[in-house]
């Protein structure tokens, strides 16, 4: 059984998230979407929250389990028993820190292959943190999230 882990920090979770990991689903028999507990950046909504919220929009997905994970990246991958790491990239710059990320990892990881999947272009412009920005100023996030998430961030950032 091939493995695949899909790590992140989902703050919050969006349509491209889902539609690579639907895309992962099809093609492996099991996708970790693995939740980062503490990346190197400020975050809007806790670890839990941010599981939660994952697990909501990927219900649909009988293959796909969502966990939480703190330190590198291989040793959670080495953990489950993952084979693959699964990426989306959205622009050049996203390449970029892939590419360095995938050398790194081979360095740690000799075993463990990276698998980047192009996002669909409805979602190339979608970031969390341009989401963000257009919530909190009031635009409209409907047709980039899923419901829970559109609530629970217009919630956070619109008391």
């Amino acid at each position: 059984m091939t493995i695949a882990l899909y790590p992140g920090s989902f703050d919050p979770v969006t349509r491209g998230h889902i539609d690579i990991a639907e895309r992962a689903a099809s093609l492996f028999e099991e996708v970790i979407v693995a939740v980062y507990d503490a990346p190197p950046k400020e975050l809007l909504f806790t670890t839990e929250e941010r599981v939660d919220l994952v697990r909501k929009s990927l219900a649909h997905l009988a293959n796909v389990r969502v966990e939480s994970y703190t330190g590198l990246t291989v040793d959670f991958a080495e953990k489950v028993k993952a084979k693959v790491l699964v990426r989306g990239l959205r622009v050049l710059s996203d390449f970029e820190r892939e590419f360095e990320m995938a050398l790194m990892n081979k360095q740690l990881a000799p075993c463990l292959e990276l698998v980047c999947f192009m996002t669909n272009q409805e979602y190339q412009f979608v970031s969390s943190s341009l989401l963000k920005e257009v919530c909190r100023l009031g635009g409209n996030i409907e047709d980039l999230v899923p419901e829970d998430v559109a609530r629970a961030l217009r919630k956070r950032l619109c008391h």
